[in-house]
């Protein structure tokens, strides 16, 4: 089992950046592709970014590509998504999750970090 820990969210005007972290319990943090995801207030949870178990392999929904960038530090069990270029519409709360390869799911998440961005 893995407890994901979220922060760095914030107020920030558009054009303006964050970094969220995901700090990670357990040994086992290594083996797990990790994801990143937001829910804006009124709409669906959605997905933002993935990166796999050795940082080989990195996915990005459209509307963040090019301006958002996923990491991670294994030996720190943290991952990262460094936001640059936030508009308005970035406003969410921002969720990491751990991918469970057993189930195809995402069965491990953390308490989210809001994020909102001024116009």
């Amino acid at each position: 089992q893995v407890q994901l820990v979220e922060s760095g969210g914030g107020l920030v005007q558009a054009g303006g950046s964050l970094r969220l972290s995901c700090v990670a319990s357990g040994r086992t943090f290594s083996y797990y592709t990790i994801g990143w995801f937001r829910q804006a207030p009124g709409k669906e949870r959605e997905f933002v970014a993935r990166i796999s178990s050795n940082a080989g392999s990195r996915y990005y929904t459209d509307s963040v590509k090019e301006r958002f960038t996923i990491s991670r530090d294994n030996a720190k069990n943290t991952v990262y998504l460094q936001m640059n270029s936030l508009k308005p519409e970035d406003t969410a709360v921002y969720y990491c999750a751990a991918y469970s390869l057993n189930s195809s799911t995402y069965p491990y998440w953390g308490q989210g970090t809001q994020v909102t961005v001024s116009s």
